[in-house]
């Protein structure tokens, strides 16, 4: 059975049982802070398990993408080393908030694995929780007796509290669950020994693939457990995994999920993989299987990353993808010997693919492709750069070890992976001392731990129920009762409270938009609201401290100054939107966006740098639009169908309701949850401040309006009337600027021809000193010109002879340089490098530099260095 069809029969299933079909979240997650990836089906639905929320239906069945790699949840290590680990991976899972439970959920997975799918019944083993005593939770009798009317007591294992106790995380709603393995073992395998003594033990082909979550308790922050007033059903099926039982394979990766990007890989690299069924394969061949496994499982994950909105970059969950993608370009430099980017071209297999399922694969394709293709380049001419480096590292290490310190240092700047390190250290003689690089590892974990480390108290609830609502789309002040307070410390932020009220004006963080600042003032104090954010449905303002009296009656008041400045912002982000796909075309679309009270910041899919003339165009296309004095015309809660059916626009990565809200300025219609103004009018003035890339195919505009634009006029004002000044109060400041920079040019161009007959007359004295070391013509000496007469004079004497080493310093207006010209033929036969050279001696005036191997330099902050570095340039020759 193809996999398509796996996944169509457990919807379909699903579906016949009542179950209401809903759609992958994206990836990414961006609205919940405590998450930076969907790890599992259930991250969707946890306002529906915390009670913070109703559901539209009470039963749920939809494959989820997920992706494991950082946190608690984190296969990326295993990933290509075992058959069935992957970073990113489909989870099909049915749901019940409140509904069925156990009696129900149990034969329901039961009849579609061996009716629908008709897996051997004599393969499947099933656990159930053995209960704890100091948890106070019982043996899942209900769970064992359900399980006795379909499989025999010897197939039914009881887990403990690791396997089969599942938990959102420290905090939070938990309970026992009951696991579905399968033994995909030869018969002769299964003969031998018993699958039961195998669950659980990590057996490649003893695999779980159903879990069976019961939630009913609810994990409190000291530890201990409560029970949740509604019970609910959390299943998860691992999608490759029953892929690889239907088709009767021993490996994740034999099956169609895998199979076509092995093809390609192997196309593309003429190596070959072999499937699990070949024994006794070459450690050769293993590492060319574990490359391919490691690339074919990491283009998933980056590419479905991207199209959800993810770019790679260095900081939060941009960094993760671009660490995810990097592994996979490593194990292709160096196992598969590919030197030129090419993981690229696996985007449009996948795209082919999966997109009848997942749509937005094969909507985002250009940009995945461009995205992961500029990646490739950046990093493998890092990888070129680290290897030069390591060479100096070599070069410095004296004995056999090389310092772990130094090789964290590689793979911490410049992301030179360990591994490979030591692969090359092996093929030189040499070994990596791992326990120096692990606690370099180790402390820098500890560091970033300590930073992010967050410790959050239970909920206070003051009012029981879900009466919070939002009320800030019409008011900015209100009379409010707070419903919950709770504690959170963090290394960060240090101890910070946050409050729900039953009816917020404050608009929390999303959308690009930051949240809403402001006070909560009752008849004796006023708090200062700080911040407001969104999570598990909850709107939370941070304060620095808590009323006195946290049941008092307050009036909430958002601080509108802010307020207003955003929504000026947030509009004419809107506006701008149009603009851009009206002046560049229609394959614009938003990428990302930040709006606060300062300025507005928009990500935009690409191909070009934007002219400035198409950036005036966008211009005055908005400013036109602010001069119509547009109204804002806002649809709350229409079908979100309709609203796209109508021409509004929704974001790719973006998680929508059945209903949504509209904003219309004139022909811009977006589906945006932010605050908006009235009237395009109240924007007053729109003005771009800067235009530039993020990544390939990827641009990003940053702009202001309003009070930031009339103070930018200020100050260009400003600046004009201080250039008369120094110009003397020309008539005409243009025109006498433009004479000043022909002027400057001219004497640029005799400052030059002056310099190099200077460095010409130098030649003669200078070649007089050059002393003959080891066959060598050396010559390290500080010189009286600017670096670029250094680098002539370099040249010239130069073309003296064959065998030249030349080290000359400058210092002008303090600045030390050091330039180094060494003759080709040295550089072959003697392999020298100019670079190598600029980069040791550049340490003695603090600083350093690089070039080709026959002319570098090296810039620095020390001239007292000088003299000390022309001493040990002698060393390179001796």
């Amino acid at each position: 059975m193809k996999s398509q069809d796996v996944r169509k029969q457990f919807l379909d299933f699903f579906q016949s049982k009542g179950h209401l079909i809903v759609p992958s979240a994206p990836i990414v997650l961006k609205d919940d802070p405590t998450l930076m990836f969907n790890n599992s089906g259930m991250a969707q639905f946890k306002e529906y398990f915390l009670g913070n929320a109703t559901p539209k239906n009470n039963r749920i069945a939809d494959t989820q993408k997920c992706l494991r790699v950082s946190g608690k949840h984190n296969d990326l290590e295993d990933v290509g080393f075992d058959t069935y680990h992957h970073t990113m991976f489909e989870m099909l899972g049915n749901w019940s908030f409140g509904d069925y439970f156990k009696k129900e959920a149990l034969p329901f997975a039961w009849e579609f694995l061996t009716e629908v799918l008709k897996l051997d019944k004599d393969r499947l083993y099933v656990s159930v929780f053995e209960g704890n005593e100091a948890e106070n939770v019982p043996f899942d009798q209900e769970a064992f007796d359900i399980w006795k009317q379909f499989v025999p007591e010897d197939r039914i294992i009881l887990g403990n509290k690791k396997d089969n106790f599942w938990e959102m995380g420290d905090q939070g709603p938990c309970g026992p669950c009951s696991e579905i393995h399968i033994d995909l073992r030869s018969d002769e395998e299964r003969a031998a020994v018993s699958g039961r003594s195998l669950v659980n033990a990590d057996h490649p082909q003893v695999v779980e693939i159903w879990n069976n979550v019961f939630m009913e308790f609810n994990r409190k922050a000291d530890g201990s457990l409560e029970k949740l007033p509604s019970q609910h059903v959390d299943t998860g099926m691992g999608f490759e995994r029953l892929c690889m039982a239907m088709q009767n394979t021993t490996s994740n990766y034999d099956t169609d999920v895998f199979t076509p990007l092995i093809e390609k890989v192997e196309q593309i690299t003429g190596l070959k993989y072999t499937s699990n069924e070949v024994k006794d394969i070459s450690e050769e061949q293993n590492k060319t299987n574990i490359a391919i496994r490691v690339i074919v499982d990491h283009v998933r994950a980056v590419a479905f990353a991207i199209a959800d909105g993810q770019l790679p970059s260095n900081t939060g969950a941009g960094y993760v993808i671009r660490r995810i993608l990097r592994r996979a370009i490593r194990y292709g430099f160096t196992f598969l010997n590919t030197k030129e980017p090419f993981i690229f071209e696996l985007v449009a297999v996948l795209a082919n693919q999966m997109g009848e399922f997942f749509p937005e694969i094969k909507s985002q394709q250009n940009l995945v492709t461009n995205v992961i293709r500029e990646e490739e380049a950046s990093f493998l001419r890092t990888l070129d750069q680290g290897l030069q480096l390591l060479e100096n590292v070599i070069t410095e290490t004296k004995g056999k070890e090389v310092s772990g310190a130094k090789a964290f240092e590689l793979y911490d700047t410049f992301g030179f992976p360990k591994d490979l390190t030591a692969l090359i250290l092996r093929e030189r003689g040499l070994e990596l001392d791992e326990a120096g690089f692990d606690i370099a590892m180790q402390e820098q974990k500890a560091r970033s731990r300590a930073a992010s480390e967050v410790s959050t108290e239970d909920w206070s609830v003051l009012i029981p129920g879900n009466v919070e609502t939002f009320v800030g789309y019409d008011d900015t002040e209100a009379d409010v009762k707070i419903t919950r307070i709770r504690k959170v410390d963090s290394k960060k932020d240090g101890v910070l409270y946050q409050i729900v009220l039953d009816n917020s004006p404050f608009y929390p963080e999303g959308g690009g938009q930051v949240g809403d600042k402001g006070t909560l003032v009752s008849a004796n104090e006023t708090i200062q609201i700080i911040d407001t954010k969104k999570e598990n449905n909850l709107i939370l303002l941070f304060a620095k401290q808590l009323p006195e009296n946290v049941n008092a009656s307050f009036v909430a008041k958002v601080n509108t100054n802010l307020r207003t400045a955003s929504a000026k912002n947030h509009s004419a982000t809107h506006l701008m939107h149009l603009a851009l796909r009206t002046v560049l075309g229609t394959h614009v679309e938003q990428k990302g966006s930040l709006v606060n009270p300062n300025y507005l910041r928009f990500d935009f899919s690409h191909f070009a740098k934007v002219t400035d003339e198409e950036l005036q165009q966008v211009e005055d296309f908005v400013n036109a639009r602010i001069q119509e004095q547009l109204p804002l015309i806002e649809r709350r809660n229409i079908p979100f169908a309709q609203a796209v059916e109508e021409g509004a626009m929704a974001l790719f990565g973006e998680k929508y309701g059945d209903h949504v809200r509209a904003i219309k300025f004139g022909d811009s219609m977006e589906l945006c949850g932010g605050i908006h103004v009235k009237n395009t009018a109240e924007i007053w003035h729109f003005k771009i401040t800067s235009e530039g890339a993020v990544a390939a195919g990827i641009r990003r505009i940053e702009a202001i309006t309003s009070d930031a634009v009339k103070a930018f006029f200020a100050s260009q004002e400003n600046m004009l009337s201080e250039i008369k000044v120094a110009l003397k109060n020309p008539q005409d400041s243009l025109k006498a600027v433009v004479s000043l920079q022909e002027d400057n040019a001219k004497l640029k161009k005799q400052l030059e021809t002056l310099l190099k007959e200077k460095a010409k007359n130098m030649k003669g004295d200078l070649a007089k000193e050059l002393q003959e070391i080891n066959g060598i013509q050396f010559l390290a000496k500080q010189v009286d010109l600017n670096p670029e007469g250094a680098k002539d004079l370099a040249y010239e004497l130069g073309n003296l002879g064959s065998n030249m080493f030349l080290v000359l310093a400058t210092a002008e207006e303090g600045k030390p340089m050091l330039s180094c010209y060494i003759s080709k033929e040295l550089v072959a036969d003697k392999g020298l490098n100019a670079g190598l050279v600029v980069r040791e001696l550049g340490k003695y005036i603090q600083g350093g530099g690089g070039g080709q191997p026959f002319f570098a330099t090296a810039g620095g902050k020390k001239s007292e260095g000088i003299q000390e570095a022309l001493d040990k340039a002698v060393e390179f020759v001796k």
